[in-house]
């Protein structure tokens, strides 16, 4: 049975809650990534995040900081997913989105919106500025969500994710949003692009159950899920098929990884 499996050629990686958490890594992480570890492997490296909190050039700083040894374009993040469907779909978004994100989307028109765009915005969900998006939207602006999940890791502790303000504005407007950042196939399939790597010959690492590891497994990929970050006892009952595996963090797929996957 192991001679049919397909070598692997690609590994995904989630950043928060796999990595790190803000400002503080994931202890043996940045060893487990180094060139005598994961990057000894014949395999391509691509962090895949959705988030929505700071632009690509911030969370690079963010990492390389933590003692991460990571390239720009090696990230493939659903800010760039959005940004790319905002382009093809040639709309003007209200972007309610973190004002650290705002430079992913230099150059693309925000006056007089006709579309509306979420992401993580604590300081853009209050009323004024739902009310707004939700009037929009009633008006025929598409519904663009950057990701929908439910809730992040922070510091201290859990934190509402964008969401929950989609669905209250898909509830309130009976619109469905278009969804661009993970579960999504679509991201995963993009964030493969230029690899020349199919789907079965990959394997993504994450702490969301559903988002990483039941998004990676939809597309086709392995999903490995780590018991830090946002992983609640129990999770791994929230997707069927079950993750491929769950491991106590990311030292401990990497080791997986070296193996059994290679």
């Amino acid at each position: 049975r192991m001679a049919a499996r397909r070598a692997l050629k690609a590994v995904l990686v989630d950043l928060s809650g796999t990595l790190h958490i803000e400002d503080s890594a994931v202890p043996g992480a940045q060893e487990a990534l180094k060139r005598d570890r994961l990057r000894r492997a014949p395999v391509t490296i691509r962090f895949v995040t959705n988030t929505t909190k700071e632009c690509k050039r911030d969370l690079l700083e963010r990492l390389t900081k933590l003692g991460f040894d990571i390239a720009e374009n090696e990230i493939f993040t659903s800010l760039t997913a959005a940004r790319n469907l905002l382009e093809q779909k040639q709309v003007r978004p209200l972007l309610l989105v973190d004002d650290k994100a705002l430079p992913d989307f230099t150059g693309i028109a925000t006056d007089d919106p006709n579309a509306v765009v979420v992401g993580l915005a604590p300081e853009h969900f209050h009323y004024e500025m739902m009310n707004r998006a939700f009037r929009l939207i009633l008006d025929g602006a598409p519904l663009i969500a950057i990701h929908k999940a439910r809730y992040f890791k922070k510091k201290d502790g859990l934190a509402l994710g964008p969401g929950p303000f989609v669905t209250g504005l898909e509830y309130a407007t009976d619109a469905k949003a278009t969804v661009v950042g993970k579960p999504e196939k679509t991201f995963f399939l993009e964030a493969l692009r230029g690899i020349d790597c199919a789907p079965e010959e990959a394997v993504m690492i994450g702490d969301d159950c559903r988002d990483d590891v039941g998004g990676a497994q939809n597309a086709g990929m392995r999903g490995i899920l780590v018991r830090t970050g946002k992983y609640r006892p129990a999770d791994e009952g929230k997707i069927n098929p079950a993750p491929y595996l769950t491991c106590e963090n990311f030292p401990a797929a990497v080791e997986h990884i070296l193996e059994h996957l290679l």
